[in-house]
């Protein structure tokens, strides 16, 4: 995707459909199921068992749309991957704009009771539901992006988003003519406040004269309150944006007003062509390729997993052509860093906003620490909404 403190690190939990638009949005891999996401389910896995020799049925749950941009497509496109790599051995189906809480318990016990062998689950706020619903269903098993609970049939994973982040930020303390630079965010947790800093450092690792400010739009996927806090943005001063939303509004609206932007979460190169920079997007393939081909040869086992630029999960793909033959260079080399190990993007020393020492000198955070994150990085402007 990958939403208490802990709590509060992932992302993906505000309704964007209602639920009255279910029975009509599971579609196949190939044709939409006639079953309405609101019919009741077993209380028991039972009918949940693949017939010997059946292809293994896969189902998907999005917050939103599938759309051609951002977080859900990008989940998408892994799920079309499957179905290229493995053939008749799967079938695919999703259900998009699932809103979170009780309507997406109805959607998960609905797939479960279809005979879905697993189910991804792809925004935090299904975390409870699925939880629920994993021990209805003992023989089912369940995935969850961008959750930090797991069960004996449910596993959490997600990208190192902040990873893309910080290359993003290297490209745009190299551009920047104004040492400004921007950020479309959009719910105050860890994982967001996580992205504006690594973004942050990144830039003044290049450039030391950078601040960054960010305008918060309280919602991952809407057009125009990303555009309107883009524009807001622009008018500041800002020369380069970012985005931890889902729509390619900011990229557009950097388009119209002549400025530089980054796609978030898919390649967005083709919404923008002269403002795009690059785009931070995520590769869930490696890992839904990893979880199917272990349920298929019975090895699947209880877990979590958070990857990032080593295991090809995130990258700073697209970069404009226009760019200086030196700032490619530079990106080429730091994401070979990041992926060999020898850079982190929060390496010591890091100050917070007040000038207080966070990490010290020669140490990289700690993942409980990176999921815990609720401070600004000193050159970040403004506050966090409460």
């Amino acid at each position: 995707m990958l939403k208490s403190v802990l709590q509060a690190a992932w992302p993906r939990f505000t309704a964007l459909a209602l639920a009255t638009t279910f029975a009509a949005s599971i579609v196949g891999c190939e044709q939409k199921s006639n079953t309405s996401a609101n019919s009741a389910a077993p209380s028991s896995s039972g009918s949940s068992s693949a017939k010997e020799g059946q292809p293994l049925k896969v189902a998907f749950v999005y917050i939103g749309p599938v759309g051609s941009a951002g977080w859900t497509y990008a989940h998408d496109l892994a799920r079309k991957d499957l179905e290229k790599q493995y053939g008749d051995k799967i079938k695919t189906s999703f259900v998009e704009s699932v809103p979170d809480g009780a309507d997406a318990e109805r959607v998960f016990r609905d797939l479960a009771s279809q005979g879905n062998q697993l189910i991804f689950g792809t925004t935090f706020g299904y975390g409870e539901a699925m939880l629920k619903v994993a021990k209805a269903y003992p023989d089912v098993k369940f995935e969850h992006a961008t959750g930090y609970k797991n069960a004996t049939n449910m596993n959490f994973y997600d990208s190192r988003t902040y990873e893309g982040a910080y290359l993003a930020g290297i490209i745009a303390g190299k551009m920047s003519k104004s040492n400004k630079l921007g950020v479309v965010a959009s719910i105050p947790i860890p994982e967001v406040i996580r992205n504006i800093n690594a973004f942050t450092l990144g830039a003044q690792s290049v450039n030391p004269k950078i601040s960054t400010s960010a305008v918060w739009v309280n919602k991952w996927f809407d057009p125009g309150k990303e555009r309107e806090a883009a524009l807001a943005l622009i008018g500041q001063g800002v020369d380069v944006l970012i985005q931890n939303t889902d729509s390619p509004a900011p990229i557009q609206a950097a388009e119209e007003k002549g400025v530089m932007a980054f796609g978030w979460d898919s390649d967005m190169s083709q919404h923008g062509a002269k403002a795009h920079l690059g785009s931070a997007a995520i590769n869930w393939t490696p890992y839904y390729s990893k979880v199917v081909a272990d349920v298929l040869a019975g090895t699947w086992k209880q877990g979590d997993a958070w990857w990032g630029v080593k295991e090809g999960a995130i990258g700073l793909v697209s970069p404009n052509a226009s760019l200086p033959a030196e700032v490619k260079t530079l990106l080429e080399q730091k994401t070979a860093a990041i992926k060999e190990g020898k850079l982190h993007p929060f390496q010591g020393p890091i100050v917070n906003q007040e000038g207080k020492e966070v990490l010290a000198t020669g140490q990289s955070m700690s993942d409980k620490d990176l999921r815990a994150m609720t401070y600004y990085v000193k050159g970040v402007e403004g506050s966090i909404p409460k």
